[in-house]
């Protein structure tokens, strides 16, 4: 009756062959990374334009319900459609 293993178990098998080097290469601090300066505007820029546009539908949502003050669930309520958005 052959043993069957579970996910876990194939993927500890695959990656007990590896050598240490082999499995640093994928790390972060081998790869080279640089970013243009423009694309570090722009990513910028979209984080900002996200972050305000989320700050504006909760403060919408806390008005709705007579609060003069922005909470955690009414950012929480914006967040599912400010991501289909974006």
């Amino acid at each position: 009756m052959p043993l069957e293993c579970s996910q876990q178990e194939r993927e500890e098998q695959f990656f007990d062959h590896l050598t240490h080097e082999e499995r640093a290469g994928t790390s972060k601090r081998n790869r080279p990374t640089s970013a243009n300066s423009n694309a570090l505007k722009l990513s910028c820029e979209l984080l900002r334009l996200f972050v305000t546009e989320a700050v504006q539908r909760a403060a919408t949502i806390a008005e709705a319900e007579g609060g003069s003050k922005i909470e955690a669930t009414h950012l929480e309520r914006t967040l599912p459609q400010l991501l289909l958005d974006f």
